[in-house]
């Protein structure tokens, strides 16, 4: 049995604790917008925050997290830096297929809140473990600069 503070809430949950956190979230809390893509950490898809980290959860099994605070998608828009990166993705049409795009989202959401002015080759290394099959890069490296010279 783990109890895991998710979004602000805590919830107790009785699951393996080699399971991955992914899956936890997904199919015992039913939060689905963190989403399944590689399962082995290299694709960004299921990326959501560890204590404000962004971390691979499909690798990381629940008996890691312990009392840490986890953030997914679904609490995004709760945050004003999640807010305004969602808002910008939106204004630019980043998204094409949208796949990939919580995980992309939470990435650059823990980047600006880490550097609020981060350069071009700081948000390639941010968003670097972050796939998108479309090629959505250019879209979200301007979205990433519209917050950070117009938001924050």
């Amino acid at each position: 049995m783990f109890t895991l503070r998710v979004n602000g809430v805590s919830h107790s949950v009785d699951v393996p604790g080699d399971k991955p956190l992914l899956w936890v979230l997904r199919e015992n809390l039913k939060l689905t917008g963190s989403k399944y893509g590689c399962g082995q950490a290299l694709c960004g898809a299921c990326t959501v925050h560890v204590d404000g980290q962004p971390v691979r959860a499909c690798v990381m099994p629940v008996k890691a997290v312990g009392e840490r605070e986890i953030r997914t998608i679904e609490s995004a828009s709760q945050d004003n830096v999640g807010r305004l990166v969602q808002d910008a993705w939106k204004s630019l049409n980043v998204p094409q297929c949208g796949y990939c795009q919580s995980g992309q989202i939470m990435a650059a959401t823990a980047l600006l809140k880490d550097n609020p002015s981060p350069s071009d080759r700081d948000i390639d290394e941010a968003m670097s473990g972050n796939i998108c099959r479309c090629g959505t890069y250019p879209r979200i490296r301007r979205a990433i600069h519209k917050i950070a010279t117009e938001q924050l």
